[in-house]
């Protein structure tokens, strides 16, 4: 029979239940569970998680809990009833074990293990709270560590802060809302205090520090020792506290072993002022034992002495910040110094401290202490309390000298410290001086020995005897030894000191002979113990026959000067004579709270004794110390009231003062303690029953002066104490009252009436011509509330109340009192406020007016806020305490008419200066911080929170005008929005903030009648309306209601307790529009974002009820316009900023979706439309309002995902498409042209990070060779992907037009006219393409600019744009810019998003990004995509997977401005812009084989496949991105593709000559030396030899007739390639130094063997051409024998020929075609070239590369497929030992190396001269180097500036073919380098051919000559990265004569290279940074000679007849 439960409500799980029973439920240990019904042996209930799952679980699992049980039946509530902290842990651990678990899988192993701490900490307190063992204070102390544990918790995890009052959550309904915000501030103060734990001490609170003695490592003295422990301040030389003795045997442990685990003390007391000074830890060392340490005498010794031995110490200073953020013990070690000069003993801690040498010896290692020191604060109960441990073991305690800072009533000391300081001796006819021991004794009156009141030392028990230390043989000892003396106090007068002198005979036995001896007395006859000072003590002379018995023998002599002067007859005695020489030095301090050295206050005390004396005696009192006051307070006190009753008239003024002077000392806080004292005096010990009458009258009478006397500071102290003088008044009366029942009653009352009359009188006083009367008000007004209360006791309460409010009347108004009458003003007030008497309602109800007049006042002018809000929330307090219990309406009604408005005026204006301009420059008043913001928020919370119906009905009806009512409802609207807006409250103060929601709930609830009652219809008023709806959207949507991002069981607690707020406000918000009837129009299209706000809320609820309006704006803007345009323009434009700000979620898709079923749930509105257009227009609102849902929430998705900032970009970009193509989204538009532009910028930002240095970012198969190159190439061109920012910026720079039409404020603009906006918008766009260097593009935008400063003659910033302008021509020609590469990428799948679904684009690639990082990039972006390893387009399955291929290629730019590049005469730099900018088409070249493939010769089938992609849109513009809008197909033939190779690396070697060509005889040659040899080497090796076998063949051109023409285009390009090389040798031949001659020996063979072997190997060229028959004959130059020997001797470089291919099936040919030149130096070719050899060169990883996927460029130009880089051993990384020549990779032929490197493992002479030019280097950063130097182009092209005198060869002049031979560009092998640093090595690309030698320093720079304004005769200059002048290339020609000047001949316009014939026009292999750094030339240079190679190596045929040779036309112009 199921039963309900009665008593078994609540139980714990103590067991899992998991059977399958029926009906069973299922339960966790742990579980909370609550019982509904009973069985015998079974429950019926729920679990507390699952509280709807109900079913039945054995009893036996259940542990039942004692519960409150509330509403018994079906919905009844149980609350266990235990500690509210147990249930708040348990509760607590629950919710933090969810998070907990997360954290260890966020790998935030950290916080995981600290709350894994806290927790079992907390499991653990629990624990302790349940035990019920604990008394209280213990109990409360595991409370507080508990909560600070809870708090740091639920700080650490995010979770909400919990204001809590005495440990316990509090009830927010159960306190203001003011007293609910100091909670939360107080908490969380609590919890930053236990965070930063280990802050600095407070002042108020003592210090202890406990020192432990760990161990003495001395172990040579083998005797006793004593070790003193003290205090010592080094500032003031004197000792701090008293000493600590520890007593060790001789074998260094404790002597007495029972104190061997408390060999420790406790120094007390310590203030924060003593922290301060310099103190140290001062150890003084005594042992026991013979009198000399190295006495030689055996056996015992004869007596025993106290000896000094040592001194250690420790700077207390340097060592407390270490040990007070500690909480254990840390232990330090003291060296030891010994005594070497016993006579110096007593200073020798100073002479340690001043390091002093001569007083002591230095430790050796034996010799220390090792101590622990322990800081400790609190008070003395706190410190048992928290530290039991050490009490328990009778810890010793070291007091200080004299009383601590605060002095604590109840510490009772009885303490003379006695010091014996120094004595002088005569030798008494010794021959040396004597050993002299002092024992001193306390007698008693009577003659008898005090026992047990000496110690040396704190630890040791108290001794009856003293006996001093001994010094050897010095008869003027100086001791320096204190002795506290604890003596009775009733024993104290009578008692005195005796000194008995002695001295110890070292040889007769040890004995001890006295000689004298010295007294004094403890208390001199007045009463006053000794004086705080020292005293000279006589010495009497004595043997040791001499007995004391009778000390009244000695007692009547003189002790000291000051006796003998008092006595002087009593200077002699038969029994004792004075030894006149001899003299004992003693000083004594007295520190006790009975015992006194004032005779002042012994002559008060004993007033009576002297009668005539008590004027003097009370006018001596305030001289008088506070700690001689304060130890006889209750006697001073019952003394004073005592000689006021003996002679009121007489004594009275007197007594008055000193008693205000008593009262004002217990106000310092040293004795502030000692006021409660004076207030157990007062009630149970005062019996003055007459004094209130004479201290009524000297108030008066001081009251009244005030007015008159100009010094007032007697009065200004009276009013200081006025608060314990009406104490004493009142306790007085009630005596007097009690005495005579109740007499005098009446003259009472009005005696006091009078008194506060007089008070009245002085506050009404005009203080400001007078600044002592000020003083006497600040006094007086301080005091008042304190007096408030003490009135209770004799008036009743509404009578004190009246005397009250007249005394806050008579205060004058602000605006007659300075700022300090002010701040005191209010001080007094909130005093009143805080006094017992306004607790009171019906002292409230009069008090409460005056009081709201004063704050009302202080608000309106907004002064002393911060005291006013204090003011206010006591009162709140108090009120919402009353409303408990009574009524409090009436209170409530008069703040509500005084402060409310104010309130609201006062808190905007607070608001409106924390957010002013000078509040973000950091100029905030204090009355604008949050503190003060969050104080009045509070205040008006707890205002609204006590307003009833009745309030809120009375404040509307109070208005007087409708005016007025809308100014009080927008205000109040205003300030409920920006609370919101603002966050006054932190995210953490749950509590609050859903108090504050409530709270405006219920105020909107009633502010919104009156708001439809007065303003709809004919008021109707759109701003008042607007303000609310703003209002009701922003309370909908705030982030504290959204209680989905709650956990469960908050969520629930929220629901029970408020429900869901939103859907409160929705249905009001819905029932304001429903009234708003036909004015609904007004609030259409410009609501509509703000309640689609309202949809994105995660509510369904809400979500239902928003959509009706939404229907009813559709509705109403159709019926208006007829269309729904701006309703979707407006919906389009919130949409994307709601989502922007990362609002809606995926349901948002489905509530769109319901736009759609515009028809289907609300047939009414169907039933008023009937236009078929109407269902039209609906469902292109709705498909275009999905289409930006789509896009909107894409976006939002990369940013919530932490996307790449490439994917944001896209987002950005197709979003912004979208609301391109719709003028009424432009917005939309215009704010994502704004954010793409960031979006730009911050992946600038991301690029610049990425590439900041190239080395952070190297392949494990890098070289450092390369990164090396790499360093250079990033000093060269920082990366700047700024253009796309401005074009971007260019999108809104064309809706804007040149007019003054204004503009609103918008995104980041203010407000202004179009005209300034389009201003201010090109000078942005002109910045951000100056940053991209995009330098063209800004300036079509500053012609622009610039015409419009014209036409309006602001000729100052015309002339900024022109100069400008100026700036970026000069740039384009001098400034170096990368040439990009570009890469295509195809995205494949489904799973793209759809702006890339299954499309291609091409991107733009980053300064220095190769293919193998952009595809690293890409996948990085695409963590699930797929890389395809082919080119090939894909087929349908990969088009349709449910995945993501990527697939990625280089492709190269084709220009559009072949133009351009076509003309001579334009700069290399500018046709470098052109070949990669502005370019819509690329190509991409895949080799392939056609037909059968040629096995000894495969160049003969190898035909390119090359693919051209049309863009939508030209590269660069606002994306780096552009898809392809179309594909076409070609294949090129193997003859083409080696036409455009030759004629590459003919442009190539022309444009190198040209820039060597006037340079100076001996300049360094190394790369006009290395390019010359990798095409000559190459060509030997095989090189144009292979494209000889495979087109001049006679069977291929008969089989090919088609490639005639092509065949006969490449011969005459090889044969121009021959030429030119015949050129370049001739300038290298003037140019080499002698040590170079072996090279260019070899330079000069290997062209001939090319050239024979040409002219060998063209068998069909005669059927070509005729020209070719007669070519051998044109070189009339013997065959050199060595030559074919010299190919093949290779050294050890040889191997590094030997580069691994690609493995790519996409490589073509030319890439693998590679002539390399590898020069070694010694320290390679020596010793290490074993290591060397070793050397491996990496593949590539990459499959996708191309021969012309990218340009070539200077610095690693081919991309990293293409590239194989030696991995270099370490040793060899700083040397610049391998330096590297290859040709660009597209043109190489072959693949050789430079012969005879090392001859028998010896470096050549050419090999020592090269190295010998390279010089010695220094690196780019050498801060001696000039800013040319310090480029990166730091070496110094020589100028061509010079005269001519060597004779230049020429070559025969039949062998030229007639075509121009044009300017010869710089190659891209050159590495215009800064490295002049010896620590460089520089490598080269496999594929890219880069390679340098470093610039030689043999021969030093010529001077640049100035630059001409002419084209005809443009000089070169050494280049520097500030100006970048072409050169002028002189043009060869072969002729017997030339000018003698240079630049006698007219300029030739340059020309570039063009597009190969034959070929479709491509664009140029050149890198960037060959143009950029080419010297381009204008003009003729010198002529070639006709005499070829008149050198040794070079021999004329005989019979060879030197005739000029025929010449291009373009070279013969103008030849002279």
């Amino acid at each position: 029979m199921w039963m309900p439960t009665e008593e078994e409500k609540l139980g714990v799980v103590i067991c899992s239940f998991r059977d399958a029973v029926f009906h069973g439920l299922t339960l966790e240990i742990g579980e909370t569970v609550q019982i509904l019904e009973k069985t015998e042996e079974w429950y019926r209930g729920f679990s507390t998680k699952k509280p709807t799952v109900k079913g039945i679980f054995p009893a036996s699992y259940i542990h039942l809990k004692k519960a409150i049980v509330t509403n018994r039946g079906p919905n009844e509530t149980v609350v266990p009833l235990e500690d509210p902290i147990v249930t708040e842990v348990t509760t607590t651990l629950q919710e933090w074990a969810v998070l907990w678990k997360q954290l260890y899988v966020k790998h935030k192993t950290d916080l995981f293990f600290k709350l894994r701490h806290v927790m079992n900490e907390l499991i653990d307190l629990r624990r302790q709270l349940l035990s019920g063992h604990l008394t209280q204070d213990q109990v409360r102390e595991v409370k507080r560590h508990t909560t600070i544990r809870l708090d740091w918790g639920n700080e650490h995890l995010g979770l909400d802060l919990v204001p809590r009052q005495e440990f316990v959550m509090v009830d927010e309904d159960q306190i203001s809302v003011s007293d609910l915000y100091k909670m939360h501030l107080s908490s969380r103060q609590r919890v930053q205090q236990s965070t930063s734990q280990g802050d600095s001490v407070r002042v108020s609170v003592p210090h202890h520090l406990l020192v432990s003695l760990k161990s003495f490592t001395h172990n040579t003295i083998n005797e006793d020792i004593d070790i003193f422990f003290s205090l010592y301040d080094i500032r003031e030389c004197k000792q701090l506290s008293e000493r600590f003795m520890v007593r060790l045997n001789k074998s260094g442990g404790p002597k007495n072993l029972e104190k061997a685990d408390r060999l420790c003390t406790l120094f007390m007391d310590l203030s924060s002022k003593d922290l301060k000074k310099d103190l140290y830890i001062v150890a003084h060392i005594i042992r026991n034992g013979r009198m000399l340490l190295n006495d030689s005498r055996k056996g015992p010794a004869q007596g025993q002495y106290r000896r000094p031995h040592g001194c250690a110490v420790l700077a207390l200073s340097e060592v407390l910040h270490a040990i007070s953020e500690l909480k254990e013990e840390k232990e330090f070690v003291l060296k030891v110094y010994t005594c070497t000069n016993e006579s110096e003993w007593h200073q020798i801690h100073e002479s340690i401290l001043r390091k002093s040498s001569i007083k002591s010896t230095a430790p050796c290692s034996s010799h220390g202490l090792i101590i622990s020191l322990q800081f400790l604060h609190g008070d003395t109960e706190q410190i048992r309390r928290e530290h039991p441990g050490l009490f328990t073991r009778g810890i010793s305690v070291t007091r200080q000298l004299g009383f601590p800072e605060v002095v604590i009533p109840g510490d009772v000391r009885n303490d003379l410290y006695l010091t014996l300081e120094r004595g002088e001796f005569e030798k008494g006819g010794k021959s040396v001086q004597k050993n002299i021991e002092i024992t001193m004794y306390v007698l008693y009156a009577d003659g008898q020995i005090l026992k047990d009141c000496m110690s040396l030392g704190a630890g040791e028990p108290s001794a009856s005897e003293y006996h001093s230390l001994v010094f050897y043989h010095n008869n003027a000892p100086r001791w320096s030894e204190m002795v506290k003396l604890s003596i009775p106090l009733d024993r104290f007068r009578g008692s005195h000191l005796r000194f008995e002198l002695r001295h110890c005979s070292t040889k007769d036995r040890g004995e001890k002979k006295l000689f004298g001896f010295a007294f004094t007395p403890l208390m001199r006859e007045d009463g006053t113990t000794l004086a705080d000072e020292s005293h000279e003590l006589y010495v009497y002379k004595c043997d040791e026959n001499t007995t004391f018995s009778n000390h009244a023998l000695y007692l009547g002599l003189p002790c000291c000067k000051e006796d003998l002067s008092a006595c002087p007859g009593s200077t002699a005695s038969p029994t004792f004579q004075r030894s006149p020489k001899e003299l004992l030095w003693v000083s004594t301090q007295l520190c006790s709270s009975k015992l006194t050295q004032n005779v002042d206050v012994l002559a008060l005390l004993n007033w009576k004794s002297h009668p005539d004396r008590v004027m003097d005696i009370l006018g001596r009192l305030r001289y008088i110390g506070g700690e001689e006051i304060v130890k006889f307070l209750q006697n001073i006190l019952d003394t004073l009231f005592s000689i006021l009753e003996d002679n009121t008239d007489k004594y009275g003024p007197l007594v008055f003062q000193s008693l205000v002077f008593v009262i004002n000392l217990l106000r310092e806080g040293r004795f502030s303690h000692f006021r409660s004292i004076t207030d157990t005096y007062i009630h149970n010990h005062f019996s003055g029953a007459l004094a209130y009458k004479e201290l009524i009258r000297c108030l008066k009478w001081y009251m009244e002066r005030s007015a008159e006397v100009t010094r007032q500071d007697h009065i200004q102290e009276a009013m200081r104490a006025l608060d314990y003088l009406f104490k004493f008044i009142v306790q007085s009366r009630t005596l007097y009252s009690q005495a005579t029942c109740g007499m005098e009653e009446d003259q009472f009352r009005a005696s006091i009436q009078e008194l506060f009359q007089s008070i009245r009188f002085v506050l009404s006083l005009d203080s400001r011509s007078s600044e002592n009367l000020i003083f006497t008000q600040v006094a007086l007004l301080s005091s008042l509330p304190a007096v408030f209360d003490e009135l209770l006791p004799v008036f009743t309460v509404q009578e004190a109340a009246e005397l009250v409010r007249g005394t806050l009347s008579s205060m004058p108004s602000t605006v007659h009192m300075g700022q300090s009458m002010d701040v005191v003003k209010l001080q007094s007030i909130a005093g009143t406020v805080d006094s017992r008497l306004f607790s009171f309602a019906e002292s409230r109800r009069v008090l409460l007016p005056v009081v709201l007049h004063h704050i009302h006042l202080h608000l309106r002018q907004q002064r002393e806020l911060l005291i006013c809000s204090g003011i206010l929330s006591s009162i709140f307090s108090l009120i919402k305490a009353s409303s408990l219990e009574t009524s409090v309406q009436e209170e409530v009604e008069m703040m509500v008419e005084s402060l409310l408005d104010v309130l609201l005026q006062t808190l905007q204006a607070i608001m409106s200066k924390s957010h002013s301009p000078e509040a973000s420059r950091g100029q905030r008043c204090p009355q604008c911080t949050a503190e003060i913001t969050g104080e009045y928020v509070s205040c008006l919370l707890s205002l609204l929170s006590q307003m009833s119906d009745v309030h809120f009905q009375h404040l509307l009806d109070n208005f007087q005008s409708q005016d007025e009512l809308k100014e009080f409802l927008l205000r109040i609207f205003c300030m409920f929005r920006n609370l919101m807006k603002l966050s006054v409250f932190p995210r953490d103060w749950a509590v609050l903030r859903l108090l504050t929601s409530h709270i405006i709930l219920k105020t909107t609830q009633q502010l919104s009648l009156a708001l439809r009652k007065n303003f709809s219809g004919a008021t109707f008023d759109f701003k008042v309306w607007s303000s609310y709806f703003s209002l009701a959207v922003l309370y909908i949507s705030q982030p504290s209601l959204q209680l989905e991002a709650l956990s469960p069981a908050k969520r629930n607690k929220v629901l029970d307790k408020y429900g869901d707020m939103r859907v409160t406000m929705a249905y009001d918000l819905y029932n304001m529009w429903q009234n708003l009837g036909e004015d609904k129009v007004h609030f259409i299209p410009g609501t509509i974002g703000a309640f689609l706000g309202v949809t994105l809320v995660p509510q369904d609820e809400v979500r239902n009820i928003m959509i009706p309006i939404l229907h009813d704006m559709m509705d109403w803007e159709q019926r208006r316009s007829g269309s729904f345009k701006q309703v979707e323009a407006e919906l389009a434009d919130k949409l994307d900023t709601l989502v922007s700000e990362g609002k809606g979620d995926e349901s948002h898709r489905k509530l769109i979706n319901l736009l759609a079923q515009l028809f289907g749930p609300y047939p009414s509105l169907l039933e008023r439309i009937e236009q078929e257009t109407w269902r039209e227009m609906s469902s292109s609102f709705v498909t275009s309002v999905m289409r930006l849902t789509e896009r909107v929430l894409d976006y939002k998705n990369c940013l919530k995902a932490d996307e790449a900032e490439n994917k944001k970009t896209g987002c950005t970009f197709n979003l912004l498409n979208f609301g391109k193509c719709d003028t009424n989204k432009e917005e939309l538009y215009i704010r994502y042209i704004h954010k793409l532009c960031n979006a730009h910028l911050k992946t600038e930002s991301y690029a610049g990070e990425q590439q900041a240095h190239p080395c952070g970012r190297r392949s494990t198969s890098r070289s450092c060779v390369s990164d090396a190159i790499d360093l250079v190439a990033w000093c060269l061109c920082a990366p700047c992907p700024s253009a796309e920012a401005g074009f971007t910026l260019l999108l809104y720079w064309e809706l804007l037009q040149w007019e003054p039409r204004p503009l609103r404020e918008f995104l980041h603009y203010p407000a202004q006219s179009e005209w300034q906006r389009k201003e201010a918008l090109s000078r942005k766009v002109i910045h951000y393409f100056n940053k991209g260097k995009a330098w063209e593009y800004g300036i079509p935008v500053c012609r622009e600019l610039a015409a419009q400063y014209e036409a309006s003659y602001d000729y100052q910033s015309l002339s900024w744009i022109r100069k400008l302008e100026a700036t970026y021509y000069d740039n384009i020609l001098e400034q170096p810019r990368l040439e990009p590469e570009f890469f295509r990428v195809g995205f494949y799948g489904k799973k793209f998003p759809f702006f890339l679904r299954n499309k291609e684009f091409v991107c733009r690639g980053h300064d220095y990004e190769r293919l193998e990082a952009f595809q690293q990039r890409m996948l990085g972006e695409f963590p699930e995509a797929i890389a395809m390893q082919h080119a090939s387009q894909p087929d349908d399955s990969i088009l349709q997977y449910d995945g993501q291929y990527l697939q990625i290629y280089a492709v190269t730019p084709v220009t559009e401005n072949a133009d351009v590049l076509q003309m001579d005469h334009v700069s290399d730099r500018i046709k470098s812009f052109y070949r990669v900018n502005n370019v819509r088409r690329f190509r991409f070249d895949r080799p392939f084989h056609k037909g059968m493939k040629d096995r000894e010769n495969e160049i003969k089938s190898l035909w390119i496949e090359r693919t051209t992609l049309t863009l939508s849109h030209p590269l660069p513009s606002i994306s780096r991105w552009a898809q392809v809008e179309k594909r076409e197909l070609v294949e090129v033939s193997p003859v083409e593709n080696a036409i455009s190779v030759v004629e590459n690396k003919n442009q190539e070697l022309r444009m190198l000559i040209g820039q060597y060509q006037h340079r100076p005889p001996h300049s360094n040659v190394n790369q006009l030396s290395m390019c010359l040899n990798g095409v000559i080497d190459a060509a030997v090796n095989g090189g144009v030899a292979r494209y000889q076998e495979a087109f001049f063949d006679e069977d291929y051109i008969e089989s090919h007739p088609q490639d005639v023409q092509r065949i006969s285009k490449l011969r005459a390009a090889m044969q121009e390639q021959v030429h030119i090389l015949g050129a370049g040798l001739a300038v290298h031949e003037r140019l080499v130094h002698p040590d170079m001659r072996p090279l260019h020996k070899k330079l000069v063979d290997q062209f001939y063997m090319m050239r024979s072997g040409f002219c060998r190997g063209t068998p069909g060229l005669e059927k070509l051409s005729p020209t070719c028959s007669r070519f051998s004959s044109l070189r009339g130059l013997p065959t050199n024998a060595e030559g074919p020997r010299m190919m093949h001797t290779h050294g050890h470089m040889n191997m590094l020929g030997s580069f691994r291919q690609s493995s790519s099936s996409l490589s073509s040919h030319t890439s693998s075609e590679t002539g390399n030149l590898a020069i070694m130096t010694d320290s390679l070719t020596g010793d290490h070239s074993d290591d060397f050899m070793r050397m491996q060169l990496s593949p590539s990883s990459s499959s996708l590369s191309s021969t012309h996927s990218a340009p070539s460029q200077m610095i690693n130009s081919a991309h990293s497929s293409g590239r194989g880089s030696p991995s270099m051993p370490d040793k060899y990384r700083p040397n610049r030992e391998l330096l590297m020549l290859m040709p660009r990779h597209q043109e190489r032929a072959g693949n050789a190396m430079y012969p005879g490197a090392c001859e028998n493992e010896q470096p050549t002479n050419f090999q020592r001269s090269l190295f010998q030019q390279t010089g010695p280097c220094k690196p780019c950063s050498d801060p001696n180097l000039s800013v040319a130097e310090r480029g990166h182009f730091s070496m110094q092209f020589d100028a061509a500036h010079h005269h001519v005198s060597d004779i230049h060869p020429a070559f025969p002049a039949r062998s030229l073919r007639k075509s121009p031979l044009h300017p010869i560009p710089a190659s891209p092998t050159i590495l215009h380098s800064g490295l002049d640093g010896s620590n460089s090595t520089l490598s080269g690309s496999a594929s890219s051919g880069v390679s340098s030698l470093s610039e030689s320093q043999c021969a030093p720079p010529s001077e640049p000559p100035g630059r001409t304004d002419t084209l005809d005769s443009i000089p070169s200059q050494a280049w520097t990265p500030e100006e970048d002048v072409g050169s002028p290339y002189p043009h060869v020609r072969y002729s017997t004569s030339e000018p003698e000047d240079i630049h006698s001949a007219k300029a030739l316009p340059c020309r570039s290279h063009s597009a190969p014939g034959g070929v479709s026009p491509g664009p140029p292999q050149e890198h960037p940074h060959y143009h950029s750094n080419a010297h381009f030339c204008h003009g003729h240079g010198p002529v070639l000679m006709s005499k070829p190679y008149l050198r040794e190596v070079c021999r004329p045929e005989e019979g060879f007849r030197q005739q000029p040779m025929v010449l291009p036309t373009p070279l013969q112009h103008k030849i002279p």
